[in-house]
């Protein structure tokens, strides 16, 4: 009898285990995003695709599709997704029956993340770009997104300077948290009340926050 105690695989390191775990729920439930998911692993195996599909970071991204598609439906043109990291939030757009959308822009000002967000949507064909842009150099007018979203305001020194170069009238989706003992955090926000202010959207139609363990995750979604 096996000892269920002892690993089978303590041979193969962490890596080969979450790949082979990949590619089988891939197999399983023959899901695009978790076979982007798998690609992922097996070609980028330093990236910290973990953290990315961490529970928390995707029940945050599930919180706002839901509240997205509560208060402006499921049809948008062209997204723009600022912070896009590694393409996890245009994957699960992308995913959800819910929306049809013909474009998803992910910007990023670190190089390194574009092709992991290539290799994770490769499904959705040229419906995905993968950008390495800074948010402030980037021609808001010109590019005339339906929707701009930044779920990563903690992260912005001056929240309203870059708030102002987006057209009025531009529809928003924006996440921020009061997760202050993150060091990488320099603008987080004490309370849902706080980060409407710093805000200061001329129409909300959704303000609510989302409680996790070690912080609040806050949410907008309006128009500048």
């Amino acid at each position: 009898m096996m000892d269920v105690t002892q690993a089978r695989n303590a041979d193969i390191d962490g890596h080969e285990q979450a790949l082979d775990l990949a590619r089988g729920i891939a197999a399983y439930v023959d899901h695009p995003l978790v076979a982007g998911l798998a690609r992922v692993i097996a070609k980028y195996p330093t990236a910290d695709i973990a953290n990315a599909f961490n529970h928390k970071q995707v029940a945050c991204k599930m919180w706002a599709l839901d509240k997205l598609f509560e208060n402006d439906g499921g049809r948008f043109g062209r997204i723009w997704v600022l912070g896009g990291w590694y393409g996890v939030l245009p994957a699960m757009l992308f995913n959800d029956a819910r929306f049809d959308i013909a474009a998803i822009d992910s910007i990023d000002i670190d190089p390194e993340v574009g092709p992991v967000a290539r290799t994770l949507n490769r499904e959705a064909g040229d419906r995905f770009r993968a950008l390495t842009e800074d948010m402030y150099a980037l021609d808001y007018a010109a590019g005339r997104p339906d929707l701009v979203v930044n779920t990563s305001c903690e992260h912005i020194a001056d929240l309203g300077a870059w708030l102002a170069l987006l057209p009025r009238g531009t529809k928003v989706l924006l996440q921020s948290n009061n997760y202050f003992s993150e060091p990488t955090h320099i603008n987080c926000v004490a309370s849902l009340a706080a980060f409407e202010a710093m805000v200061a959207l001329r129409e909300i139609r959704f303000s609510g926050e989302l409680p996790t363990k070690k912080y609040t995750r806050f949410m907008l979604i309006g128009t500048v």
